[in-house]
């Protein structure tokens, strides 16, 4: 395969470790690695990529989705809840969904999160109705392209044992752990450049027992793998942990094993500064989920006190049923000005929501060989046509989080091009998404 160089961008950012912005800058990969990253690049057997009057960035890193929701987007009787109460609306009508469903899910999932430049996702796939297996979702990213951190959930307790999930959808405990143990045995690579790796992620401490979370993080370290689940999102989530565990929920974790450099949490709205410290001094990862907070109405977490104490920090689109999208352009556009909201102006810059999105997400996730551009690192590349209207009149091409696109010109993962002119490359788009239309309509006929 011939080398590809990206050629003559207006901005290149690095995101390495001197945050170098380089104008006019090219990208040389090879046999899916960055080779070089500078200006006046080689060019003879190359194929090149021109970028003139673009911006160039490492690709986006999505560390929390829940890939099957692009199912059931805006469903009406879950429009105007919150967390609790929009669970139990739609429950039942993730209960009745078939693995054809997830399968396409996930791929609408990824193909709206590589127009927006994500070039690695993670996905907390919780529950398995009808003969769904995790290798569903697996299936649908190697198609695809996308790099992929898949995660075997569960949810154990339900609602006649005083969890929230129907006792249909909970798992035996037994069952959960065998699963976990097959999936990674099957199809988790922990080699650098890995297209997929797997994780263990029961779903939350309300959907599973004390004894599943301990033995998953045992089983998690057995096996040399990350962990995951939901925490403290909002307050119906602490005072649940108030009443059932007698603690905050950063102190079950720690009680149970959950907190460590191969632990990332989702959401983290409601932390308290002794569990921002916990963290901090563990360096246990958070996906925040802006969007997704902003939209059940969870609160504003506290991120610039997180990445002050040096807390590991990625963003999440979180489920499409809660968004309800998946552009994590859009993420980090959110992030910055809930931030600005929430503690000032000054609070947050452009660059720093963006270095969220790029380099922070590959952190929570364990991933040295991504979210940069610098010679041995993936070839996971972003070119922004800034050219077009969205970022007429902008004055600061680093700036694109406040003015330019939220869909990608061009994507490349592991170095193959897999969105071309704002187009995925690796499937027909506008079939897939008749394709889940129309599996939506069967799923609301069995509903």
């Amino acid at each position: 395969m011939a080398d590809t160089l990206i050629q003559n961008a207006g901005l290149v950012l690095t995101m390495d470790e001197m945050r170098r912005a380089v104008p006019s800058g090219d990208v040389l990969m090879r046999d899916g690695r960055i080779v070089a990253v500078g200006r006046d690049l080689p060019a003879a057997g190359c194929t090149v990529v021109n970028a003139e009057g673009c911006l160039v960035t490492p690709g986006l890193v999505n560390t929390h989705h829940h890939l099957y929701q692009t199912m059931t987007r805006a469903v009406p009787a879950g429009q105007d809840a919150a967390l609790f109460g929009w669970l139990q609306v739609l429950y039942p009508t993730w209960a009745a969904m078939r693995p054809d469903d997830f399968f396409v899910s996930a791929q609408v999932g990824m193909a709206e999160l590589l127009l927006s430049g994500c070039t690695t996702t993670s996905d907390h796939l919780y529950l398995y109705p009808n003969g769904t297996r995790l290798e569903d979702t697996i299936h649908a990213a190697q198609e695809i392209g996308m790099r992929f951190h898949p995660t075997r959930g569960a949810m154990s307790i339900g609602e006649s044992s005083g969890g929230l999930p129907p006792d249909d959808l909970v798992e035996r405990e037994a069952d959960i752990l065998e699963d976990m143990i097959r999936v990674i045995d099957g199809f988790h690579d922990p080699r650098p450049g890995s297209m997929c790796r797997v994780g263990v992620a029961p779903c939350s401490p309300f959907s599973v027992s004390r004894e599943l979370m301990r033995d998953a993080a045992l089983l998690a370290r057995d096996k040399g793998v990350m962990m995951h689940t939901h925490l403290a999102e909002n307050d119906e989530d602490i005072a649940y942990s108030l009443e059932k565990f007698g603690m905050r929920p950063g102190q079950y974790a720690e009680d149970l094993g959950w907190t460590g450099p191969d632990v990332w949490h989702a959401h983290c709205v409601k932390l308290d500064a002794e569990e921002i410290a916990l963290f901090s001094r563990t360096q246990t990862g958070v996906a925040h989920c802006p969007c997704s907070n902003c939209r059940l109405a969870s609160g504003i977490a506290p991120v610039r006190a997180m990445r002050d104490a040096r807390v590991p920090v990625g963003l999440g689109v979180d489920g499409s049923a809660s968004n309800d999208a998946g552009n994590l352009m859009a993420e980090a556009r959110q992030t910055l000005l809930l931030q600005r909201l929430a503690y000032g102006a000054g609070a947050m810059s452009p660059g720093e929501a963006l270095e969220i999105a790029t380099l922070g997400g590959a952190q929570v996730l364990g991933r040295e060989d991504c979210g940069s551009l610098a010679p041995g690192k993936c070839a996971d590349v972003v070119i922004w046509d800034m050219g077009d209207v969205s970022a007429a009149g902008n004055w600061d091409p680093a700036a694109i989080l406040l003015a330019g696109p939220t869909v990608a010109r061009d994507v490349f993962v592991n170095g193959k091009q897999v969105v071309s002119q704002g187009r995925i490359t690796t499937l027909d788009q506008r079939a897939l998404a008749r394709q889940q239309n129309q599996q939506m309509r069967a799923l609301q006929e069995r509903v």
